[in-house]
C-alpha cells in the first residue's frame, strides 16, 4: 500500500452480540457503523492490529500464533456462543515486526504464541470482515493503564500504518455496567461531549487532555476502571498529529448511554 492508513477507536459491543439475535438488534446502529467503516476504508489491509480492552499484561504482549485460538471471556450467554469460531489467520511476521518496533522505542515487549482472540476483537471483526479473510493479531494493554505509556506504544507502532496495517483500539467510550435504569444517561453525555471536544482540539492540546482524562466531567463515573478507554490512547498515539473524525455517535435506546467511535487520519 502507498497510503498511510488511518487508526480507529471503536466500541466492540457486549459479549458475543453478533451471534445473539436480540443483542444484534440492539446493536444495529453499531453494526451499521462498523460496516460503513470498512466500506469507507476501501482496500483490505495487509493485517489488522487490535488493542482490546480485554487483554492487559505487565509488559506489552503481542499475539504471535499463525492460527490464534478463541477466548470466550464472557459469562451467561447461550451454549452455542462458546462454540463460535472466527477463523482469521494470525500475522506472525507482522507481530514480530511489532515487537521489534516496541523494543526499538525502549518499550518492553514479547511475543505470545498461545493467546487467543477475545470478544473485544472477534465480535466487531465478525461484523467488519465476516469472511475472516484478513490476518489479525492483538497487542495487549499494560496493567498500569497509564495514558502516557499507551500513547508511547501507539507512537512506536505508527510505522505500521505505512505498511498496510490497520490499527484499531477496541473498547467503549462509556463503560460502567453498574449503572442501570438510565443512571448513565447524564454522565455518559457529559463525558462524551468532553471526549468530542478533546478529539477536535489541536494535537498538542488533545494529547495533554487525554493524559489528564480523569479531570473530565463524569470521567470516573463512566470509567471506574479505564480498561475500555485505554485502547483509545494507543490508537491516538499512532496518529497523534492527524485529524480526528467521529464516525459513530449513539444514545442507546436500552441504557440511555452515549458512546462514540473515532477515526484518526
Amino acid at each position: 500500500m502507498s497510503t498511510i492508513l488511518p487508526t480507529y477507536f471503536i466500541s466492540h459491543g457486549g459479549g458475543p452480540w453478533p451471534w445473539v439475535p436480540q443483542m444484534r438488534e440492539l446493536f444495529q446502529p453499531l453494526e451499521t457503523a462498523l460496516k460503513d467503516m470498512v466500506k469507507n476504508h476501501g482496500e483490505k489491509p495487509k493485517a489488522i492490529l487490535m488493542i482490546s480492552g480485554h487483554w492487559e499484561e505487565n509488559i506489552v504482549n503481542v499475539m504471535g500464533s499463525p492460527q490464534p485460538p478463541m477466548l470466550y471471556d464472557y459469562y451467561g450467554f447461550p451454549p452455542e456462543t462458546y462454540q463460535i469460531r472466527y477463523a482469521a489467520p494470525g500475522a506472525p511476521s507482522v507481530a514480530e515486526r511489532t515487537v521489534n518496533l516496541l523494543k526499538n522505542a525502549g518499550i518492553k515487549a514479547k511475543l505470545d504464541k498461545a493467546r487467543g482472540f477475545d470478544h473485544g476483537t472477534f465480535a466487531p471483526m465478525a461484523v467488519m470482515y465476516p469472511e475472516a479473510d484478513v490476518p489479525l493479531f492483538q497487542v495487549s494493554m499494560l496493567t498500569s493503564y497509564d495514558p502516557a505509556a499507551h500513547l508511547a506504544i501507539g507512537r512506536a507502532l505508527a510505522p505500521l500504518r505505512k505498511e498496510g496495517v490497520m490499527i484499531v483500539g477496541s473498547g467503549l467510550s462509556m463503560h460502567n455496567l453498574r449503572l442501570r435504569n438510565g443512571q448513565g444517561r447524564l454522565p455518559s453525555a457529559e463525558f462524551d461531549q468532553w471526549l468530542y471536544d478533546t478529539m477536535m482540539a489541536d494535537p498538542a492540546t488533545r494529547t495533554q487532555r487525554i493524559i489528564e482524562w480523569e479531570n473530565a466531567p463524569s470521567a470516573r463515573i463512566c470509567h471506574q476502571d479505564e480498561d475500555h478507554l485505554v485502547p483509545l490512547f494507543t490508537a491516538l498515539g499512532a496518529a497523534e498529529n492527524d485529524t480526528a473524525t467521529r464516525i459513530y455517535h449513539n444514545v442507546s435506546a436500552f441504557t440511555g448511554n452515549t458512546v462514540s467511535n473515532y477515526q484518526f487520519g
